[in-house]
């Protein structure tokens, strides 16, 4: 096999594994070396390639290695538990992003996280014995016999149809396609995290299994540092500081249905005006469609069949009607209100549509995952011959927003999945190459997920990356050629014959709850004061005089638009100051008798300690600057 290294140097695999080209190469790389990547694909070192091709080893610290890793230590987790539990049963077991889990039914035992330090001195000494880690290929009905005593892998080993592997490791032995490390003896600085209900294969019809997390590094150093980042994580947990700022609250009589208080709905309402001040600068109409619909509606959506288990039904009239998941039938209907010319085109129609989803109880998760959310839809009709400058302008406008906020983003391009899709090669084809043209022209990088598309066309997916490091699926853009063709949507062309638009949906926060929940984490709370529910806090010192004035300050501030309060509490002015601080209001003012005989307002900006004295004219145009800007916080 001729193997082209990163260098561009060929060479002879000659029947070596990944392991024994590597010590060809180099004993000091041969260490750290973890598996190897034959074009895109990565293999154990234990394999031997099996075809020409681009031969990349894979060493630690490289961003694969911690998928290997992470793997790796989840089948450790499991033979511990194999040995301090010896009637648990295996269900899945994969590495994720920043670390793994392992869903494994404990029967009649129940565990807790206090269990957590015994596991892990298990899996200590697991790894300390240094067993290899050995794949084996078997036949169906080997793995069959293997796994006899546990439904779960007999359920996974009926639906395999290609090649079945299994991993063996000292006494334990799982169903697995890898990769995995060479040897157990690698896996050294890990740690339990935490642990959740997880319904079987996701389906709250199923069993729920117990759900372990967990971690794993190259180093001590790593390890510590990601604890330390998990710990800053649950000081920006936006449920904890949701409640301490009280902008939203939750109900035991609607779970995932989040209530906003006054702040809060002050906070999600500027953000919506923002996205329709945007919006409507660059070219977009906006409506408003029905919160729910009839059934026939859904059927010719193709809802009804697929997505019917996630929809709120009721009945009226004895008509059967649902509330809508999703916005887009209503903006096919809104389409189909007029007559279309190609002249028309390209037609962006924005909604901040409310749509409801039943998700299962164990998945909701603050804003995050709730039941109700209101989705920033878009859908933008065109020609063919239009996708590509469409697209590039939408990319400028995800830019502008995203930028807004401080938020880094990379770009996937999903592709044609292999079996389930609709419409011609041809057209995929052309698809595909316009998005990824428009990237390419606005100088953006993607990444091919190749057949990730949705079975009615390719999408551009934005993955953020907020202040601690953690990647969010946000903003999508799907070319869609299913509703179209099912609506029958139609436009009249120069030559006056009927044609199919081509429709782009999109969206960019994808849900505004979700997307605050971001914003509150990234920020930790202290939003940028443009977003700020109250953007200034007035602290008289003491006297009744400095109250009044403090009040005709609040009223001066409306007047240039600045949201402003005063605090009257009989408290010692230090106390109002910090409450002010943890409120993180960007703003504190101090009005005290040299401050009103002055015109003066002498401020303190969150988390700063160092307090500043200007005049108020002054000040009006520092803070107004701030908010028309949109700046970030200092």
């Amino acid at each position: 096999m001729k193997l082209v290294l990163k260098d561009g140097k060929v060479i002879e695999s000659n029947g070596k594994t990944g392991l024994e080209i590597a010590e060809s190469l180099s004993t000091s790389l041969a260490k750290k070396v973890v598996a190897f990547k034959l074009d895109d694909e990565l293999y154990d070192l234990r394999c031997i390639p099996s075809h020409d091709g681009n031969f990349t080893l894979i060493l630690e610290g490289d961003k694969e290695s911690y998928d290997v890793l992470n793997h790796s230590t989840s089948h450790l987790l499991a033979q511990a538990i194999h040995h301090l539990y010896p009637n648990a049963l295996f269900g899945f077991g994969p590495s994720i992003e920043e670390g793994f889990y392992y869903d494994i039914d404990f029967k009649e035992e129940v565990i807790n996280e206090e269990v957590f330090p015994k596991i892990e001195k298990e899996m200590a000494k697991l790894a300390s014995s240094g067993e290899k880690i050995i794949k084996e290929v078997v036949s169906k009905e080997e793995a069959l016999e293997i796994f006899k005593d546990n439904p779960y892998k007999i359920e996974l080993i009926q639906g395999i149809n290609g090649e079945i592997s299994i991993y063996r490791q000292g006494d334990f032995v799982d169903l697995c396609a890898g990769p995995h490390l060479e040897s157990v003896a690698k896996i050294r600085h890990f740690k339990l995290l935490s642990l959740a209900g997880a319904y079987w294969r996701g389906d709250s019809n199923n069993p729920q299994l117990t759900r372990i997390y967990g971690t794993s590094f190259w180093s001590e150093e790593e390890l510590k540092n990601h604890l330390s980042l998990l710990e800053e994580r649950k000081k920006r947990d936006h449920r904890k500081i949701g409640k301490e700022l009280e902008l939203f609250m939750f109900s035991e009589y609607g779970p995932g249905f989040p209530f906003w208080l006054p702040k809060g709905y002050d906070l999600k309402r500027r953000l919506e005006d923002y996205w329709l001040d945007i919006h409507r600068n660059n070219g977009y109409v906006v409506i408003q469609t029905p919160i729910m619909l009839s059934k026939e509606l859904w059927e010719v959506s193709g809802h009804w069949f697929n997505y019917k288990e996630n929809m709120y039904i009721s009945t009226i009239d004895e008509k059967e009607f649902a509330i809508k998941p999703m916005n887009c039938p209503g903006g096919m209907l809104v389409y189909k209100n007029n007559i279309h010319s190609y002249r028309d085109f390209p037609l962006r129609v924005g909604e901040l549509g409310l749509v409801h989803r039943h998700e299962a109880s164990g998945a909701l998760s603050g804003l995050f995952r709730v039941r109700t959310f209101t989705q920033d839809d878009a859908h933008i009709f065109i020609r063919k011959d239009q996708i590509q400058e469409e697209v590039v302008n939408l990319l400028k406008l995800f830019d502008q927003i995203y930028s807004t906020f401080g938020l880094d983003y990379h770009i996937e391009l999903s592709t044609r999945p292999e079996k389930k899709y609709i419409g011609d090669i041809e057209i995929w084809n052309e698809s595909e190459e316009a998005l990824a043209k428009a990237c390419k022209a606005s100088g953006k990088d993607f990444i091919i997920n190749p057949g990730d598309g949705a079975f009615y066309g390719p999408k551009l997916d934005f993955k953020l990356k907020d202040s601690m490091n953690r990647i969010w699926q946000c903003g999508t853009i799907q070319l869609d050629m299913n509703l179209p063709e099912r609506f029958d949507l139609t436009y009249v062309d120069a030559d006056g014959s009927k044609k199919r638009p081509v429709m782009l949906h999109r969206a960019i926060f994808g849900s505004v709850e979700r997307f605050l929940g971001i914003l509150i984490e990234n920020f930790a709370g202290a939003l940028p004061t443009w977003l700020f529910p109250t953007q200034v806090m007035i602290l008289p010192v003491a006297t009744e005089e400095q109250k009044t004035y403090s009040k005709h300050l609040v009223e001066r501030f409306k007047a240039y638009g600045i949201r402003a309060e005063v605090d009257l509490r009989e408290e010692k002015l230090g106390y109002r100051l910090r409450d002010a601080q943890v409120q993180k209001i960007p703003y504190s003012i101090v009005i005290g008798d040299e401050e009103m005989k002055n015109n003066t307002l002498t401020y303190r900006l969150y988390a700063h300690k160092e307090q500043i004295s200007i005049s108020f004219d002054e000040f009006i145009q520092l803070i107004k600057e701030e908010i028309d800007t949109k700046a970030l916080r200092k």
